[in-house]
């Protein structure tokens, strides 16, 4: 029986995945889409809805317990001001996840997870692309 196995595990230690997804929710905060595997998106999902329900709540330990997951003060404090206002009156369901198709290569099962009543103008920023060393360009 998988009684209170709660999480998957995404081929990584403890310790990387945790990082990997407090990066990923910190990106989608900030940029307020993100594109990444399905796996991985259904599990910052959880972590995004928590830290959002944080904001809203406000107070001091909730800022600490948010600042634990989201590193950049500047996304923090969006969290707590903007995000605070919007969702002021939604019960929660702050995210969405849409099925992208299969990536070429690996054909990994591809998800956009955004939050919900974005502007439509934030495009969303690919984290796969954004985890690969970027390729330099010599002047000659």
């Amino acid at each position: 029986m998988r009684h209170k196995v709660g999480q998957r595990k995404l081929h990584r230690s403890t310790s990387h995945r945790l990082a990997m997804l407090n990066n990923m929710v910190t990106s989608l905060l900030e940029h307020q889409a993100i594109r990444t595997t399905l796996p991985k998106a259904k599990e910052a999902r959880k972590i995004a809805e928590r830290i959002i329900t944080l904001g809203k709540r406000g107070g001091l330990a909730n800022v600490r317990l948010a600042a634990r997951t989201v590193k950049d003060r500047d996304v923090l404090q969006k969290v707590f001001s903007e995000y605070k206002d919007r969702y002021a009156t939604r019960p929660g369901g702050y995210t969405r996840i849409v099925r992208l198709g299969f990536r070429r290569g690996d054909a990994a099962e591809m998800a956009l997870l955004e939050l919900v009543d974005r502007p439509e103008k934030a495009a969303p920023v690919d984290t796969e692309a954004a985890a690969e060393p970027a390729e330099e360009t010599k002047a000659e």
